[in-house]
This record gives C-alpha cells, structure tokens and sequence, in this order.
C-alpha cells in the first residue's frame, strides 16, 4: 500500500468539559475518497479540522507528506491551507460581495497571482464545473446549487492536494446533492487530488472509495464503498 498522505492518529479534543475527539484517527492517500459519517456531535467535524490544521489536538498528532503539523508555525500552516487544501463547506461560505468568478479566483490572488490570470483559471473552472454563466453573478443571485459548485471551483482552483469537503450538500436537495458530488469527486479524480468528505447521508457516502465511523470521539473503517459510481 501507498504510504499515507495524510494522517492522523491517536488524536484527543476537549472542549471545556466537553469531549470531542477520544482518540480517534484515520489516513488518507493520494488521489482516494474518504467518508467520514457519523450523527451530530459524533466528532466528525472535530476530526476533520484537527487534520486540516485549523485546530491542534489536545493529544495525538497529524502529519501531511510526512510533516508533523503541529511542529509548523501559524504562518506555515495557513500557507498549506490557501494552496495544498481546498475546502467546500455546507453553505459554500462564498463572500456575497464578490462575484462568482472573483469568488473562484479569490485564493489564487491571495497567493499572489495577478487578477487576469486569476481570473482566467477561475472561469475554466466554472466551465467544468457547468456553472459558466453564472461567473459575473453575486451569490445571492444564484441558486444553492449553483453556489456550491462555484465553492467546489474554489476549492480546486489551485490544484490542491487534498479537498475537505464537510456536508457539501446538506444545503441542497438530492437532486442538486447528486450533481455537487459526482462533479466533486469526478474533478478531484482527474486533478489526482484526494478528498475526505464528511457527511452523515449514506448516499453521499456512496461516492467515496471508503467509509470510516466516528461516534462518541471514536473512529472505526467499515469498508469500501463506491456504490454510487
């Protein structure tokens, strides 16, 4: 097997007398799909912003490429977020003042990219994510399916590593859910990027390459799954 691009193990998280995280943990390899499922306030999304190094553990660790996250200052960190992860969130978290098509280019120009070949890669991407006509729109002037997949272009745009999708379609209707995933997971596969989706909806799950359990803080696998490609 593949060594682990991304991994987390043993990892613990409080908050205040609350416990999130009981040592769960998991991996995550080049160019595959992971589920992780579990019902609310199971820890799933704890997990998920542990291993995105958006918080520390209280215990354990998460190395990406080998990395120790925790050994990276806050600079190093953010630098890994803005171009190695991309991020798709429940209500697409695009900023309403902005266009879709700036929205897309929004973390390419934080890098440094000049607007107008920012630009010119964000609108490639609305192009394959099928929403094109929508690039001079503001998110509040298009539909929720339309929004998320201009989040799933942003989240691309920079040719990220690893995309952390959490609920990307708990927003949207099956109809909708469907198409923001195939879409998803078809442009992370052709990228060779590998994507760890949270979701408590099974279908969803479906389009992973294999599923892990978090319940009360604790991760279990529970085997592959694909069912839905």
């Amino acid at each position: 097997m593949t060594e682990a691009l991304l991994a987390g193990i043993g990892l613990h998280k409080s908050f205040g007398q609350t416990k999130a995280l009981d040592g769960a943990g998991m991996d995550l390899r080049a160019g595959e799909v992971v589920a992780v499922m579990g019902p609310s306030g199971s820890g799933k999304s704890t997990l998920l912003h542990c291993l995105a190094g958006i918080i520390q553990p209280d215990e354990g660790e998460v190395r990406y490429a080998g990395e120790l996250l925790s050994a990276m200052g806050d600079r190093e960190r953010s630098a890994l977020r803005r171009t190695e992860f991309g991020f798709v969130f429940q209500f697409g978290q695009l900023v309403p003042e902005l266009t879709c098509l700036e929205n897309v280019a929004l973390p390419l120009r934080l890098d440094g990219v000049k607007r107008r070949p920012a630009e010119d890669l964000a609108r490639e991407w609305l192009d394959k994510l099928e929403v094109g006509d929508i690039a001079a729109k503001r998110p509040g002037e298009v539909s929720g399916g339309q929004g998320q997949r201009a989040a799933v272009a942003r989240a691309l745009v920079t040719g990220p590593k690893v995309v952390f999708a959490d609920e990307p379609t708990g927003a949207l209707d099956s109809l909708n859910g469907e198409r923001v995933m195939r879409l998803l997971v078809d442009a992370a596969k052709q990228t060779g990027a590998a994507v760890l989706l949270v979701t408590h909806e099974a279908r969803v799950a479906a389009y992973s390459d294999r599923e892990i359990v978090v319940r009360d803080g604790k991760s279990r696998p529970i085997g592959l799954a694909g069912a839905a490609r």
